[in-house]
């Protein structure tokens, strides 16, 4: 992962205020009814960057279906597995997967994959969460 962008998402990950009604209802008017839920599990901060990516994914692919477009929503609903704040996910990115949290935080594509299925999400939605690793 460049630097560059690890340094721009943790100052952006300082501040944790709630998404707005806007960003909620952007979310949902994609996400099925569990999808929504669990993006209302992830942190605030998370939810904020699931959105963000959801609009530069837009812009760059006008068209993309919902499951495709959920998995932009989606893409790090496995890291509240680990339960790290933001401190504990730069030292996790830091020292890499010592330890069974930091070892979840960098699972969190397989462990997000996991929860998709369980709550019922279509196969390409699963299929890009899981591969959207490094």
């Amino acid at each position: 992962m460049r630097p560059g962008h690890l340094v721009r998402r943790a100052l952006t990950s300082l501040p944790n205020r709630p998404v707005g009604a806007d960003g909620k209802r952007a979310a949902r008017a994609v996400l099925l009814d569990a999808e929504f839920e669990l993006w209302s599990s992830m942190e605030p901060r998370d939810q904020r960057h699931s959105l963000q990516v959801l609009s530069r994914f837009d812009a760059t692919v006008p068209g993309a279906s919902r499951p495709e477009r959920a998995a932009a929503l989606l893409h790090d609903v496995g890291k509240q597995v680990a339960g790290l704040g933001t401190l504990g996910r730069v030292l996790a990115t830091v020292v890499g997967p010592h330890g069974a949290r930091f070892r979840d935080y960098h699972a969190h594509e397989r462990l997000g994959a996991e929860l998709l299925l369980a709550a019922g999400s279509d196969e390409v939605t699963i299929e890009l969460v899981q591969s959207t690793g490094p």
